[in-house]
Order: structure tokens, then C-alpha cells, then sequence
């Protein structure tokens, strides 16, 4: 099942100029050690980058569930594409409707992660999935702040030099 943490995962496969999906065999296993694919799963260089956009994409949807100004347009169509190559259908499952992805290999799995998008937008929970509003980190994490405020992954790191920053910012002036 696809959570919101494998959601953050997957976007957290690239993380500071290291990518854990970089190579079809590195995306095989990530998709089957986080029970997205079998074992038996060869992905396709295609497949490697159709990922990568897709895992971009999302990012920016996570960015902008952090107030971040995005181009929205450009990672829809991404992730339109993305839900058709995965034929992503309505189905019943115990009476109730899901999504469910068609496709089966590389796409059936991005199917699922898209899937799981739109059931956190229904269920409310997609918003507290962000994605650090450093420009130089761009984590993905879940917000579990009472008010949904976190704006960094961190305050220890990432929230900490941003308001370093901002001080330096706001003397500067009056050092002047």
C-alpha cells in the first residue's frame, strides 16, 4: 500500500545530487524493496526517465503545498501522462471506488504512487505532504505541525539558515 511516507520516499530519491533511481537496476529494486513491483521487474532506460519526471513533478506539487511559486502546467502534464501510460481506471473494490492502475511493470507502479495522490487530495491528508522550501534541498516530508505550518524539513538545518538569512538580511539596512 502506498503511504504518504513512500510518497516522500519516491520524491526523496533525489536528494543533493544523489540519485538512488539513476540507473534501471537501481529502479527495479526501489520499486520492489517498497512493494511497488516484483522481483523479477527489469526496467527499460525509458522507464528511468519517465520516473525521473514523474518524481519531479511531484516535487513541484510538493513545493507547492509549501506556498512555493512552481510551474504547475508543466508538471501536470508530466503526471497526465503519466496516469495514462498507467491506465488509471475507477474500480470497486469491496463496494467502494479506487483508482487503480491498469498498466502492469514500471508505469503500473507510478500508476500506483498517482493513485494515492488524488486519494490524499480526497481524504484531506495531501496537503501536509511538502517538500522543504530551501532551494537547495527540496526534501519532501509530511507536516504533522497542529496548523500544518512547517516550512522546512528541518529547523535544525534547513529553517535555521533560512532565518540566519533573513536576520542578516534585515540588519543589513540599518548597518548601512
Amino acid at each position: 500500500m502506498v503511504t504518504q511516507e513512500l510518497i516522500a520516499d519516491f520524491v526523496n530519491t533525489l536528494h543533493e545530487g544523489e540519485d538512488a533511481l539513476a540507473t534501471p537496476a537501481e529502479l527495479s529494486r526501489w520499486l520492489a524493496e517498497h512493494g511497488l513491483a516484483s522481483e523479477r521487474l527489469r526496467a527499460s532506460v525509458d522507464d528511468v526517465s519517465e520516473t525521473k519526471a514523474v518524481r519531479e513533478a511531484l516535487r513541484t506539487l510538493l513545493l507547492a503545498n509549501n506556498d512555493v511559486a512552481v510551474d504547475l502546467a508543466g508538471a501536470t502534464v508530466v503526471l497526465d501522462g503519466a496516469a495514462r501510460h498507467a491506465r488509471i481506471e475507477l474500480r470497486f473494490v469491496d463496494g467502494a471506488p479506487v483508482l487503480l492502475a491498469g498498466a502492469t511493470g514500471v508505469s503500473g507502479a507510478l500508476g500506483q504512487i498517482l493513485a494515492t495522490v488524488q486519494a490524499m487530495t480526497t481524504d484531506g491528508t495531501w496537503a501536509r505532504l511538502k517538500a522543504c522550501r530551501a532551494r537547495d534541498c527540496e526534501w519532501a516530508f509530511v507536516d504533522n505541525a497542529k496548523n500544518q505550518s512547517r516550512a522546512w524539513c528541518s529547523m535544525r538545518s534547513c529553517g535555521n539558515r533560512e532565518k540566519a538569512r533573513a536576520f542578516r538580511e534585515r540588519r543589513r539596512p540599518a548597518e548601512a
